[in-house]
């Protein structure tokens, strides 16, 4: 190459260098903030991650203390007195102080932490139906019949999680309202449903039996 081309490429080269040094003092305060942003988000995920696992601990700590009292009573004394920091954590807690209210003898109390949790816009559709169920099924409720038997019904609909559940309780409200035939065709269906489960088909064909009826609907 002769030295008029080396000098024409040494300068071509200068001046891209000159163009790349004057976009960074330009420019290259972008690519620090961005930089920055980065490392301080994956910082701030991680430090919120060690947060919430650290109140995930303080709430299991507290609620296993609260299930430690010596009575159904201070069991619920001591859950209702949690402060849960989610609403999903709050539906748990609330589920478990229903079912010690309960064994305490103290069925409104348990039915107002049910409530509390079927009324919560934010919860997922499923903590909400758990709940519902809950109440329906809770021991001396202070609902009547018509009003158990409407949410049942509720969660019976096809495609709910909940629904054999829900139409087992529904032939146990035929049985306490006389309607032995009705409860018996509901449990021939659940025993004939695919999606039954193994315990719940077998307490359906107890069931069967011990109403006088046969697995055979015909």
């Amino acid at each position: 190459m002769s030295n008029p081309d080396s000098f024409i490429d040494e300068v071509t080269e200068e001046v891209r260098r000159d163009r790349l040094f004057a976009l960074m003092r330009r420019y290259g305060w972008i690519a620090i903030v961005a930089v920055i942003a980065l490392v301080g988000g994956a910082a701030w995920h991680e430090y919120a991650q060690a947060q919430d696992r650290a109140a995930a601990r303080a709430l299991g700590g507290e609620v296993l203390a609260a299930l430690d009292g010596e009575t159904a009573q201070a069991r619920s004394d001591a859950l209702a007195a949690i402060d849960a920091p989610t609403p999903e954590s709050g539906a748990i807690v609330a589920m478990l102080l229903a079912s010690e209210a309960a064994q305490a003898g103290a069925p409104d109390t348990a039915a107002q932490a049910l409530e509390s949790v079927t009324v919560d816009g934010d919860l997922p559709e499923i903590y909400r139906e758990i709940a519902i169920w809950k109440a329906m099924t809770l021991q001396d409720s202070p609902l009547g019949t018509d009003d158990r038997r409407a949410g049942l019904e509720g969660l019976a609909i096809p495609g709910k999680p909940l629904r054999l559940l829900a139409e087992e309780q529904l032939a146990l409200l035929d049985i306490e309202t006389g309607d032995t035939e009705g409860a018996l065709d509901r449990l021939r269906r659940i025993v004939e449903d695919s999606e039954t489960t193994a315990g719940l088909r077998q307490r359906a064909s107890q069931l069967i039996v011990a109403l006088g009826g046969s697995l055979d609907a015909g």
